[in-house]
């Protein structure tokens, strides 16, 4: 029998629909939720994702501020923007487009963003803070992921979690947070000597090594659960993940599609962080006070 589909198309349009019905709430009492998104230099993906998240915001009524810096701007320039988005009460969350030129280095950036307005989750201490259950914003990738989870009604705690790819924005944050939720994880990198080994223990495997085709059924348990993080571009256009779907939807219990599965989320998960970023200046919270997050309640089909 064929895996069910978990759909991240479906669940972000039922998250955005309450996320509009906050947004109301928090203009009655006067708090515009407001985003500011900066983008250095004019790669063509980079100004998609940008587009796709100033056209997020719009839909769930979240002010979104698009600030264009040149690709030759100076780290100096890109800093002292953050920092003037810092003191700007009106703005509640700030995300700077990755990758940066490679004269301005990523690590001072994301530390300069004040952790309150960090909703994409990179900050030193949101990162380092999933090791408690202490973040802020979790990342958002990973928080998608864990939504999606959620929607398969199957509780991760004692589960075998295999993740494929280690990176600081996907593979560990995933990690620490099913830790947080008691799986047991093993996390794969490139240096993993015989992958399939590891994968086919998996009760849970997420993807996230940006290598198309690389997850065959042959490296799958039936019945797992398969995540796929990968959005690959192929030469003939499609876009497809790093499990070879069609193949491996005959094995699996649940997956994700590529595209319609993770990354919809990803979008959502980032507007979200944002109204909680300006729910939490509207109810006054004292700025050394580092609140415990709660993923918001989803359906399961």
């Amino acid at each position: 029998m064929a895996a069910r589909i978990i759909d991240g198309k479906a669940l972000s349009k039922q998250l955005r629909v309450g996320f509009r019905e906050r947004v109301a709430r928090l203009v009655e009492q006067g708090v515009q939720p407001g985003l500011a998104v900066i983008l250095v230099g004019d790669s063509a993906a980079s100004k998609v994702y940008v587009g796709n998240k100033i056209k997020a915001c719009e839909e769930c009524g979240v002010r979104s501020l698009h600030i264009a810096l040149p690709a030759d701007a100076s780290e100096a320039e890109v800093l002292a923007t953050i920092e003037r988005l810092n003191a700007d009460a009106t703005i509640h969350g700030i995300l700077v487009q990755l990758p940066l030129p490679a004269h301005i280095q990523v690590a001072r950036v994301l530390e300069a963003i004040s952790v309150h307005k960090d909703v994409d989750g990179f900050h030193l201490y949101n990162v380092g803070a999933l090791v408690t259950g202490n973040s802020i914003f979790p990342p958002c990738t990973p928080y998608g992921v864990q939504l999606l989870l959620d929607t398969t009604g199957i509780d991760v705690a004692g589960q075998n979690v295999v993740v494929v790819g280690a990176s600081n924005i996907v593979g560990k944050p995933m990690g620490l947070m099913l830790l947080q939720r008691e799986a047991t994880v093993t996390i794969c990198h490139a240096r993993t000597r015989d992958l399939g080994q590891h994968t086919i223990l998996a009760d849970i495997l997420i993807v996230a090594a940006g290598k198309p085709g690389l997850i065959v059924p042959e490296m799958v348990k039936r019945g797992a659960i398969v995540i796929d993080v990968g959005i690959n571009r192929l030469d003939d256009g499609r876009i497809v993940g790093d499990v070879c779907f069609d193949a491996v939807k005959e094995k699996a219990s649940w997956i994700t599609p590529v595209p319609g599965g993770v990354g919809p989320m990803t979008v959502t998960m980032l507007i979200e962080n944002t109204l909680r970023s300006a729910e939490r200046a509207f109810k006054a919270v004292d700025s050394d006070e580092f609140q415990d997050w709660e993923a918001p309640t989803v359906r399961s089909p």
